[in-house]
């Protein structure tokens, strides 16, 4: 959906671009004239940190490489993400998500199970691998920040999409490397703990995720049933998992017969983790997110407001601050390029008469 112009009606920018842009300044610039390239130097001598997700070399036509701008500003903090990272066969290959939940193997292990109504590969619902690489970027970038304090030096960070999506595969892949049997898909189940899914119930679904064995004892004291509990089947997580073709039915019938609501009430009071499988519009009105303040809304210089989904850290001392919503395009250029790199407003305007901005 479109981020609409409240005085037009005029569709500004869409939602997808208002999940990422949050607090930044934009500026437009054509690095690809002289002007520009001398400008976006001068911009990455004066940073702290240079993000980039071009392909690989391409930056390097431009004048703004590692090298070139390391030379310029030794203490820089270069992170370069690109789908494939910057060596091996595939690293002039272009990367997108789906790609690589497919090629990293979250695919394989993401669906219903082959043998069921529905079965075969499926892609998470959000860009996950992006997601989780952007996430080790600010790692890093902190990483080196620390380093530099220490040291006084820069360095790059070279971060690869496909990397990152094989270092999240964590249990699954290290079940492949020490135990030699490939994952495979398991729908809602989960392949080391039962039960650990999703079941239907009277009027819907929920979660029942049963961590240890002293739960799975109140689960089944909770449900009425602790027969289940005291079947030498059942006693541990081990025996669950080697007996789960017989468990999971079982349970199923079980829950079937109270409501979602009944359930959750129940097994709350039993200690029991458990919960709905909300709609996105569930948990935006959930009382726990609202608590949490997890949606701000920020003024916008054409939507009037805009929300936005807050950032989940919690500082004690340096709480987060939200100041500027996802920016128009170019929004910032002339106050950026007069703050940092102390233009006036006459090389602005040539600037942008000769086709830079």
């Amino acid at each position: 959906p479109w981020i609409v112009d409240r005085a037009t009606g005029e569709q500004v920018d869409a939602a997808y671009y208002a999940s990422a842009n949050r607090g930044k300044r934009s500026i437009t610039l054509d690095f690809n004239t002289p002007a520009g390239r001398r400008i976006a130097q001068r911009l990455a001598a004066a940073c702290d940190v240079v993000v980039e997700n071009y392909k690989v070399g391409a930056l390097a036509r431009a004048g703004l490489d590692y090298a070139t701008v390391r030379a310029l500003n030794p203490r820089v903090i270069y992170c370069s993400i690109t789908g494939f990272g910057q060596t091996g066969p595939y690293r002039n290959r272009p990367g997108y998500d789906f790609l690589i939940q497919g090629m990293g193997g979250l695919m394989s292990v993401t669906g219903e199970r082959d043998d069921r109504p529905g079965g075969g590969p499926q892609r998470a619902g959000v860009a996950l691998a992006d997601i989780t690489t952007g996430m080790y970027a600010s790692n890093a970038v902190l990483a080196a920040l620390y380093h530099r304090e220490r040291t006084g030096e820069g360095q790059a960070i070279d971060l690869a999409l496909l990397d990152a999506q094989v270092s999240v595969l964590v249990n699954q892949g290290m079940n492949w490397l020490i135990g030699g049997t490939v994952p495979v898909r398991s729908g809602n189940g989960h392949p080391n703990i039962v039960p650990y899914q999703a079941f239907a119930t009277a009027d819907g679904h929920i979660i029942l995720a049963v961590g240890n064995d002293e739960q799975f004892r109140r689960f089944c004291d909770a449900a009425g049933r602790p027969d289940i509990a005291a079947d030498p089947r059942h006693t541990t997580i081990a025996d669950r998992n080697a007996h789960r073709d017989t468990l999971i039915p079982a349970l199923a019938e079980v829950l079937r017969q109270r409501s979602s609501g009944e359930w959750i009430a129940l097994l709350e009071a039993a200690q029991v983790p458990c919960g709905p499988i909300n709609t996105i519009k569930q948990v935006f009105d959930d009382p726990q997110v609202v608590a949490r303040g997890m949606r701000v809304d920020l003024p916008h210089p054409r939507a009037g407001t805009l929300p936005s989904i807050a950032n989940p850290i919690r500082f004690s001392g340096t709480p987060i601050e939200y100041t500027h919503a996802p920016p128009v395009l170019g929004q910032h250029t002339d106050e950026v390029l007069r703050d940092v790199l102390g233009l006036d407003d006459a090389e602005v305007d040539q600037l942008r008469r000769d086709g830079v901005l």
